[in-house]
């Protein structure tokens, strides 16, 4: 019997990518590829290019495209707005989640389903998505009528923003620092969150921006790649952060002198 593997089709292509930020350029010819359904994962250190190739991703109008191309989806992106690459299927998970008082987390979700999506789904059946949804993700259904954030644990805004995207359903994910400020218990969770969203939607690709190897004992990627001063210094698989973790950014940074 003839098996067929199915092939993923590329769903994010970035080409000699030179990014500016108050007139000083921070990305410097950057080439990445995402197919559908990958897990990517970049390190770095602290100022090494990380936050700036995001934001860029996700159109923040403060940085500038100097030159390359950032083609989504087919579409070439790097003139579309922040709002216009949520429609077709963006989604940035912020570092630092805000609290929005006065607005509900049910009511947060519907208006942004009903914005990107143009779904006006009925209340009753937006409910019983929501909560089965939450059930998946064992989030208390007491989160819905919160306030977005307020009063959250740091672990608790992570996994909100993982409830956002299993109701958006977007197809490809940028998750910033999921890891940041959490214990163990609550790495773990948000962890087990971001798997259990994965399955729900394995076609979904995963851009997972760390400091640390951690996060990597319970998400397994595809491939990680190291951002050395605005450019990918390597890109391998999960051992290449174990190597990291083990030797720290200096070995990877002496390795790319002695090869010049």
């Amino acid at each position: 019997m003839d098996h067929k593997v199915e092939k993923m089709s590329e769903l994010l292509t970035i080409k000699d990518l030179h990014v500016e930020i108050d007139k000083k350029e921070i990305l410097h010819g950057l080439n990445l590829s995402i197919k559908e359904g990958e897990i990517h994962v970049v390190m770095g250190r602290n100022g090494s290019g990380k936050s700036t190739f995001t934001n860029t991703l996700m159109g923040h109008p403060a940085y500038k495209i100097l030159k390359g191309q950032i083609n989504f989806k087919g579409v070439d992106i790097n003139n579309l707005k922040s709002n216009e690459r949520a429609k077709l299927g963006m989604f940035l998970g912020f570092q630092y989640p805000i609290s929005i008082p006065g607005v509900t987390v049910v009511n947060f979700i519907r208006q942004a389903i009903k914005v990107l999506k143009g779904d006006n789904i009925s209340p009753k059946d937006f409910r019983k998505r929501l909560y089965e949804k939450m059930d998946l993700l064992e989030i208390d259904y007491s989160f819905a009528t919160r306030y977005i954030n307020e009063g959250f644990s740091g672990g608790e805004k992570k996994r909100m923003e993982i409830l956002q995207m299993s109701m958006l359903e977007p197809c490809f994910v940028i998750l910033d620092e999921p890891d940041s400020g959490l214990d163990i218990d609550s790495l773990k969770l948000v962890a087990e969150s971001i798997n259990n969203f994965k399955k729900q939607f394995p076609k979904t690709s995963i851009l997972l921006v760390t400091h640390y190897q951690r996060i990597l004992d319970y998400i397994k990627p595809d491939k990680v790649h190291v951002f050395l001063d605005g450019n990918i210094a390597d890109s391998g698989g999960p051992e290449l952060a174990l190597e990291l973790e083990k030797r720290g950014y200096d070995w990877l940074e002496k390795a790319q002198v002695s090869v010049l």
